[in-house]
């Protein structure tokens, strides 16, 4: 299996990686969103592993990169990419190979914010970057995912590394953090699972458990699985943290109907 890679934008960080399954029927659809504290530092290269592991478990697999914090990103350009990037599936060239009723997001880190984000897109206001999706999400996994901005913020997570991504403190443009905050965008409708490092010191495990019970409160539910590791342990193909993702995105899918393409 190889992946195509198509553009979105003209940037060139405005590309998705597709990776089919073996087989000719649609497959179901996981968009790949990589972390790195939405810097120009990472990239797609993170997302690839994690991409090729799931459409060798028979998934059409969607690795995106998107412009970072220091190369054309930011607020709200990194937002408006991952929008894009979503809503440019039903368009690419192998859409008959992709079931796009169900599609699930997976991210990573600054990807979990982006992720959780992308799955409450339907409750953004009109006006607000991503608002009117065009491609509806139904799952979503948050490995390690930053959650909480207005926390993260002010624990000056990855140095500072929210209010470069939205220019911003908190109290300085509430307005922007309203529009990008996970636990302020909890999606209905959506089947949520956190998975979170209990050795994790780059994003602490209560960014996770703030997001689960941010959801409850809105008549949400969240499951959080916490997990033997630290932060990168979470996107290691052979670990047991990424098996854990893997069995529910297989458990979930072969329980949406026909999913005639995942191994058995």
């Amino acid at each position: 299996m190889s992946a195509v890679r198509t553009t979105y934008g003209p940037h060139p960080d405005q590309f998705v990686e597709l990776t089919l399954p073996t087989g000719a029927n649609p497959a179901p659809v996981v968009v790949v969103l990589h972390g790195g504290f939405w810097r120009a530092a990472y990239g797609v290269e993170r997302a690839r592993p994690l991409a090729a592991d799931l459409a060798a478990a028979g998934f059409a697999a969607v690795a995106v990169e998107y412009r970072r914090v220091g190369a054309g990103g930011g607020w709200p350009a990194t937002l408006a990419d991952v929008a894009a990037a979503l809503d440019a599936l039903p368009d690419l060239a192998a859409a008959d190979r992709l079931d796009l009723a169900g599609v699930a997001v997976v991210g990573h880190s600054a990807g979990g914010q982006l992720a959780a984000w992308a799955a409450g897109r339907p409750r953004l206001p009109e006006g607000a970057p991503g608002a009117r999706p065009q491609v509806r999400v139904t799952a979503a996994v948050l490995q390690a995912g930053v959650l909480d901005l207005e926390r993260a913020a002010a624990q000056r997570l990855g140095d500072g590394a929210v209010q470069d991504l939205l220019g911003a403190a908190p109290a300085d443009a509430p307005e922007r953090y309203a529009a990008a905050d996970p636990v302020r965008l909890v999606p209905a409708g959506v089947d949520l699972l956190c998975v979170h490092g209990t050795d994790d010191t780059t994003v602490p495990p209560e960014q996770s458990t703030r997001y689960a019970a941010a959801a409850a409160a809105q008549g949400a539910a969240a499951d959080v699985r916490l997990v033997p590791g630290d932060h990168m342990a979470l996107i290691d193909p052979a670990g047991e943290p990424w098996a854990l993702v893997r069995d529910w995105l297989r458990s979930r899918a072969g329980c949406a109907g026909d999913r005639s393409t995942l191994d058995p």
